[in-house]
């Protein structure tokens, strides 16, 4: 059975190779220094980004989840953006994902958030299939500018 609790300070060791492969999994790479700050903010209470993991019946950490709150212009209550999702893939098709997508929805829940949103890659078929079955797609489509620093 698959257990979710909010990530602590004795996670990073579990949690850096699972971040490693999520970001090898979308073709990405953030610097060192990036990582670290991401962890760091997501241990740090000022900062309103959150953190879990999931692990299994042995206790091996399998999977995680990161999402931040941010105010909404069509709700009074803030909406919460599941950035982050990865489950190790030895360990796909077993309820990991779910479970994560549930903590955040619990989570978001009982801080009295609107909503619970997240955005994933078209080709992700895996993925989709699971969120089609726990969310409704909305029919948007993602676009960005990044800014050159």
């Amino acid at each position: 059975m698959t257990r979710i609790r909010p990530l602590a300070a004795a996670d990073h060791d579990a949690w850096l190779p699972l971040w490693r492969g999520y970001l090898a999994f979308y073709e990405s790479h953030v610097p060192d220094e990036q990582t670290a700050l991401t962890w760091n903010r997501l241990l740090d209470p000022q900062f309103p980004i959150h953190g879990a993991i999931a692990a299994d019946d042995e206790g091996r950490t399998i999977g995680f989840v990161h999402w931040l709150t941010h105010a909404a212009t069509w709700s009074a209550a803030p909406y919460v953006y599941l950035e982050d999702l990865f489950v190790d893939p030895g360990a796909r098709g077993g309820g990991a994902g779910r479970a994560l997508i549930a903590h955040v929805t619990e989570w978001a829940e009982e801080t009295g958030a609107a909503k619970v949103y997240w955005l994933t890659q078209e080709s992700n078929a895996t993925a989709r299939a699971l969120y089609d079955r726990v969310a409704t797609s909305t029919g948007f489509v993602h676009y960005e500018i990044g800014i050159r620093r």
